[in-house]
């Protein structure tokens, strides 16, 4: 078959043959080869007298235009498509099929009442019929609903359904692709990463097993790097991330693009590189696909205070489902308590809550009990805060992920300086600190320190000076602080050397003793 496609021998192949040619040098990322041999096929099975065939070309047709932007023509292929069923005339899976693109269509306008009735058609179809293929899309495309519709547990179980479907080789590959890409996306939208982390290795297993593939290579890479970045593997994420955008650019597929984007620019904004974050959000929006909230949060960094709230303010009043609701909230809590708002962030805590009880997913769950404790802080109960954010802690443990760990031990040393208990306040805070250090979240890093730091640090000593000397005080080797604080040894030796010039000492027992006598430690 690939003898054919590269000479472009297709005047002598059957429907059938131009149809699995096309799946062929779809799944190679071959988008204009694969649209011709398409093209090719629906004429042939008219001139062999097989509507059945032509509106399984119809379908593929108007699904593969619809991913790649072309809205009008896909329109036009679901409209043949249902001419050529009302000329079969009688009951066929091919109702079904056309039920699938009006679903898809419906779905893409946001109508997801019509969008149920023509998903559920199309599975009564499929099972009446036993067509393996519209049973695993259908079943897939329920479970989505479900989810934007709320129904969480109904919508996990089709969509393990249809996974394994696939899993099992019930499907065909073009299918096959688009039902794992379609499920790992459900489940991501509602931070369910245990079934993202499982499928994402089933998937990786799939693109493997499918010589010379492309297409769906990006989405895998996509949802591998969602996951470093949830644990903490920030530089590998940001390189799966590169890997997608180069894939979907090969693919043509610009959507989808945005949205790397929009991923790359959230690890950049959490390490402090705000220009090269804003430039990816900027990418997004060029691209058509909208950057909030990662843009709030982005100008709430910067210190635009005003323009993260009135965007936060505009989001929250528009219309949105539960799982978009998801994305928001957590972002909504953060700018909303930043602009001294807690009588606002609370209502929206309490509906993260409600939702990730509902879900079951443990990162929203942790999501939910960190947000409840930073709006108890925000108010003045620091002792109601403190058992909020417990939970989260353990809850972020157990999903693997350091920095959302790190800032609810932040917070917990927060909670601490202001019930007094200034020892523990501080382990919590240095604990933090490390933690970000390791990770890169410079801005949280610094915001650690400034914490820990005095307001007015003795002997003119800079508070980066005294993490230096609060280590030395401990024992600490100039190698160990070098790792600790994540400097050069270079720089750990000239920062004792300002410090010993500044106390007026000559060995670091002396700059210990300075360090205890002024409670530095």
């Amino acid at each position: 078959m690939d003898q054919l496609a590269d000479t472009g021998g297709l005047d002598g192949l059957s429907a059938a043959e131009l149809d699995r040619l096309a799946t062929e040098t779809g799944l190679k990322g071959h988008h204009d080869e694969q649209i011709r041999a398409l093209q090719r096929a629906f004429l042939r099975s008219q001139e062999e007298a097989d509507p059945r065939m032509a509106v399984w070309c119809a379908f593929r047709l108007a699904m593969t235009t619809a991913t790649h932007g072309e809205q009008a023509l896909s329109a036009g292929w679901l409209a043949r498509a249902a001419d050529l069923v009302d000329e079969i005339g009688e009951d066929c899976a091919e109702r079904g099929w056309v039920a699938f693109l009006r679903m898809f269509r419906a779905i893409g306008g946001g109508d997801f009442a019509e969008g149920q009735v023509q998903v559920d058609l199309a599975s009564a179809a499929a099972k009446r019929f036993h067509d393996a293929d519209l049973i695993a899309m259908s079943t897939c495309a329920q479970g989505r609903i479900a989810l934007y519709s709320g129904r969480f547990a109904e919508g996990l179980a089709h969509l393990d359904e249809a996974m394994v479907r696939v899993i099992a080789g019930e499907a065909s590959p073009f299918i096959s692709g688009h039902v794992f890409c379609t499920a790992i996306e459900g489940c991501q939208e509602i931070s369910d990463f245990g079934r993202v982390a499982e499928w994402t290795t089933a998937l990786e297993k799939w693109c493997d097993a499918q010589p010379g593939l492309l297409a769906f290579t990006g989405q895998c890479a996509v949802h591998r790097g969602q996951l470093l970045r949830l644990s903490g593997a920030w530089d590998e994420a940001l390189r799966e991330y590169a890997r997608a955008a180069e894939r979907y650019e090969q693919l043509g597929t610009h959507g989808a693009i945005g949205l790397t984007a929009i991923e790359t620019g959230d690890v950049l904004r959490l390490r402090g590189d705000l220009d090269g974050a804003d430039a990816a959000y900027l990418q997004a929006a060029d691209l058509g696909v909208d950057p909030q909230p990662g843009l709030a949060l982005l100008w709430l960094a910067a210190g635009r205070g005003t323009a993260a709230l009135a965007a936060i303010e505009r989001l929250l009043a528009e219309p949105g489902g539960p799982v978009q609701r998801c994305h928001l909230l957590p972002a909504a809590i953060e700018v909303l308590l930043a602009s001294t708002q807690a009588d606002r962030a609370r209502p929206c805590a309490e509906e993260l809550s409600h939702l990730a009880t509902s879900i079951g997913s443990t990162v929203l769950a942790a999501s939910a009990a960190q947000a409840m404790g930073a709006v108890e802080l925000a108010v003045g109960d620091a002792s109601g805060a403190l058992p909020y954010l417990r939970r989260a802690h353990r809850l972020w443990a157990q999903a693997s992920s350091p920095y959302d760990a790190a800032v609810v031990r932040l917070l917990t040393g927060r909670c601490l300086l202001a019930l007094s208990d200034e020892s523990s306040a501080e382990r919590e805070l240095s604990a933090a600190r490390t933690a970000f250090r390791q990770l890169g979240a410079v801005p949280m890093a610094d915001l650690a320190s400034s914490l820990l730091a005095p307001a007015s640090p003795p002997g003119g000593l800079t508070a980066r000076e005294v993490e230096v000397l609060r280590l030395v005080a401990a024992g600490r080797s100039n190698p160990q602080i070098a790792a600790e604080l994540v400097l050069s040894e270079k720089t750990v030796a000239r920062h004792l050397s300002n410090i010993f010039g500044k106390l007026e000492v000559g060995s670091r027992t002396a700059a210990a003793a300075f360090a205890f006598e002024h409670g530095l430690v």
